[in-house]
């Protein structure tokens, strides 16, 4: 974390593989809240949506959001109930519980592909089908939020560029012709099937001081279950960041470090 907050060639790697692998581990942050703020200004600027700047991941009594309970997650990407979803995800991990509250990942695009060679029809069933999201509640503000994604949204080459899968946010609402239900549930099976699968999903525990960086458009991500207590035991504090922003930084670091060399 230090070095990539002042060293630019860590700060241009940092964002490189990001961008390549999807997925960054960043070890040796403080463990207290404010430290997604300072990673923010590194890059630009943090995303702003209906849960603040930053929220704090942590069991709540009265929880808006299933993240906010000590229950297993399942795999999802965050926010695909807003027309233009965070291309950027940072969890920092400040408390972690002794028993439980494992974090799990999974490669979206890697699993679609899978599912474009097992099953093409299910792999057009899910990147042709609208599916509804919807959000309403109260937290930085009131909102009622609600759209229509592809599970799989692709390129005009039917490449996967962005998965916005998202169970506690799918709607009930779902107005498609009704012949289309069946094979639509069993595509969306076939592909939750793959990403549970453990030839595809891996399994780590944040430790505090870590905060992993991902790719909220291709690794989707999970939570295993743990104990509540009577304080706090496990708490994580999340922010988002655009992919324009990232992008932005990326460059301007590239420029930097090559012209140093």
């Amino acid at each position: 974390f230090e070095e990539i907050m002042y060293n630019d060639e860590s700060a241009y790697k940092w964002l490189c593989t990001l961008k390549k692998v999807g997925i960054v581990l960043l070890t040796g942050a403080a463990t207290r809240q404010g430290e997604l703020v300072k990673l923010g200004h590194r890059i630009g600027f943090l995303r702003l949506t209906f849960y603040g700047p930053t929220w704090q991941v942590q069991d709540k009594a009265d929880a808006n959001n299933v993240a906010y309970t000590t229950g297993k997650l399942c795999f999802h990407t965050d926010y695909p109930v807003l027309q233009h979803p965070p291309g950027v995800q940072f969890l920092h991990c400040i408390k972690q519980t002794d028993s439980g509250g494992e974090s799990e990942v999974v490669d979206g695009f890697h699993v679609s592909n899978k599912l474009k060679k097992q099953n093409p029809q299910a792999y057009q069933i899910l990147s042709s089908t609208a599916v509804d999201y919807r959000d309403v509640g109260v937290d930085y503000c009131d909102f009622a939020v609600q759209c229509k994604q592809r599970i799989i949204d692709v390129d005009s080459r039917g490449q996967a560029v962005r998965i916005n899968y998202n169970n506690a946010t799918r709607d009930t609402v779902f107005d498609i012709p009704a012949e289309r239900v069946r094979p639509f549930y069993a595509a969306l099976k076939e592909f939750d099937d793959l990403l549970n699968s453990t030839e595809y999903k891996f399994t780590y525990k944040l430790k505090p001081g870590d905060i992993v960086t991902f790719d909220n458009w291709r690794v989707l991500h999970g939570r295993q279950s743990y104990q509540s207590g009577s304080e706090v035991t496990r708490h994580l504090e999340g922010a988002y960041a655009d992919w324009d922003v990232v992008m932005s930084r990326l460059r301007l670091l590239r420029k930097r470090v090559l012209n140093k060399d």
